[in-house]
């Protein structure tokens, strides 16, 4: 069965008419003398010009020259595709690791110095303070070389891995070399792959160019070089005036092609993206599950402490939340409190902060939520799922947003197991005909085992969209879960699913108002069922 739209329909009519029209253009052809000076200078120019360089060697501005570059192309005379190009340009972070050298450097010099093994973590953290490091960049450091292997710790003592420092030391040597070849700004055709690290460290800035390219078609080139293309005055109105100055016989009046059909609209219904949502929540509510809710604005105790994730781990710098301010005093359970600083300071070893614990913050995710139900709902056999916004502070671009949506889940039992996860990671893919699943280990701070699994869109190629694994017992004896009981869970990215599902390779897209993406877009029958 052929799901497209009657749009596309419309569409391919257009282009029949529009190739009938541009085949009775092989005779003469007259054009304004605007759009004969625009045509004459794309043929000379010998090869594709964007909007912004051809209005400047006509000398006009670009919005002035975009009407008739329409008007040529509905002749068959000019072809436009748009494009996007990244400028890149360095941050004052990224001059200052440029200067100074990577925090990570300074932090490894600091351990090198202590003997590079066995350091407590309060003597590394002064003496990393004493030679100029942030409690920002320390934190980061900690997480990212402890992340790579390179830093090991064991009973509150620091230890460095000699076998990998020498590939971080690689790495780190060529990101300074990108960076020097980054001042003074560049601009690059396609993203490159040190384009997510390097804003998710704050070292640069990519500003996203959408360019209009303009070239003449062949139909074009043929009839300049035959000498059938000629200027004009073109009118519109068979005016009193030009009747009685005699100027009609020296005009030439455009045609209207009164054939044309008026383009036609879909009836108004729900944006696919919108009903691939609620075709999911019928999917979970058929396998079990069901619906829970929670704040956009929470509490740094939900959001990360709750979940095991230290007050000193990466991602909970400022440049990873977005941090609110919220008027009136905060409530808070003091007995979650009591046992969320034991399991933090007995187990990780660092101090933790009550104030750090009651920053608000706009939820990076919505396991939250799953924290809340299990706290409410206590032991059990149950299953519920969130679908719902979250937020972080991402540069959009084709596969990110700063507010995008989560889908994530729980399965609360004594007998639930790792094996059930990916089983149920499974049947949902099967249930959205997402194809093959590949999984492959992961860490998370808050689960163990982790899993990562992955599908494989046509154009993205393998994309990770299911993570998950088992909540540590540091985490289920936070919220006060009995200890018989283990909890499955899984935070799914679903606006990927729905660019897999939907057909589309640019996640901005799904959550587009332009009638015209919307209505190209391929409506999958998942989605209509």
């Amino acid at each position: 069965m052929n799901f497209r739209s009657s749009w596309s329909n419309v569409l391919f009519l257009s282009r029949l008419r529009i190739l009938a029209r541009t085949i009775r253009l092989t005779e003469e052809v007259f054009l304004h003398p605007r759009q004969y000076e625009l045509l004459t200078a794309l043929i000379k120019a010998g090869k594709p010009l964007d909007a912004r360089t051809l209005s400047s060697i006509l000398g006009k501005k670009q919005e002035d020259i975009m009407r008739d570059v329409e008007e040529l192309g509905s002749k068959g005379l000019v072809q436009t595709r748009r494009v996007i190009k990244y400028k890149v340009v360095l941050t004052d972070y990224g001059r200052k690791y440029l200067e100074e050298g990577f925090p990570e450097e300074k932090l490894i010099r600091v351990i090198q110095s202590l003997g590079g093994q066995a350091i407590p973590i309060r003597e590394l953290s002064a003496r990393a303070k004493e030679a100029g490091l942030g409690r920002e960049e320390y934190s980061a450091s900690i997480g990212r070389l402890k992340k790579g292997g390179v830093l090991l710790i064991k009973g509150g003592e620091v230890s460095l891995n000699t076998r990998l420092l020498e590939e971080l030391v690689k790495e780190l040597g060529k990101y300074r070399k990108v960076l020097q070849e980054l001042e003074g700004g560049v601009v690059f055709n396609e993203p490159q792959w040190w384009f997510r690290e390097f804003r998710h460290r704050k070292l640069i800035s990519v500003e996203e160019v959408k360019e209009i390219l303009l070239e003449p078609t062949p139909l074009a080139r043929r009839l300049f070089r035959e000498g059938k293309i000629h200027e004009a005055e073109i009118v519109s109105r068979l005016t009193t005036d030009l009747i009685e100055s005699g100027k009609w016989r020296y005009v030439k009046l455009k045609s209207f092609d009164l054939s044309i059909d008026v383009p036609v609209r879909q009836l108004r219904k729900k944006h696919p993206y919108i009903r691939f949502l609620d075709r999911v929540r019928e999917i979970l509510v058929g396998m079990g599950f069901q619906e829970m809710k929670g704040p956009h604005i929470e509490l740094s105790l939900w959001n990360f402490d709750v979940l095991f994730v230290p007050q000193y781990h990466p991602s909970r710098r400022s440049s990873d939340v977005y941090f609110a301010k919220v008027p009136g005093k905060v409530h808070v359970d003091l007995n979650l409190l009591k046992r969320v600083k034991e399991i933090h300071t007995s187990v990780l070893k660092y101090t933790w902060s009550e104030e750090e614990a009651l920053k608000p913050v706009l939820r990076t995710h919505t396991t939250p939520v799953s924290m809340r139900t299990i706290v409410n709902r206590g032991g059990g056999e149950y299953r519920a799922f969130s679908l719902d916004r979250v937020f972080r502070p991402d540069t959009p671009d084709p596969t990110h947003l700063m507010e995008f949506h989560q889908l994530e889940g729980i399965i609360v039992s004594k007998n639930v197991t790792f094996r059930d996860l990916l089983s149920f990671f499974k049947d949902l893919a099967d249930a959205l005909d997402l194809g093959e699943v590949r999984f492959r280990p992961a860490y998370f701070p808050f689960t163990e085992p982790s899993v990562e699994g992955y599908i494989k869109h046509p154009e993205l190629g393998w994309i990770e969209v299911f993570p998950g694994g088992m909540f540590r017992p540091e985490v289920l004896r936070g919220v006060g879960l009995p200890d018989e009981y283990q909890v499955a869970a899984w935070g799914i990215g679903i606006d990927r699913i729905a660019m897999m599902v939907l057909g589309i390779s640019d996640i901005r897209e799904l959550y587009t108002n332009d009638l015209e993406v919307i209505e190209r877009m391929p409506v999958a029958k998942e989605v209509i069922k």
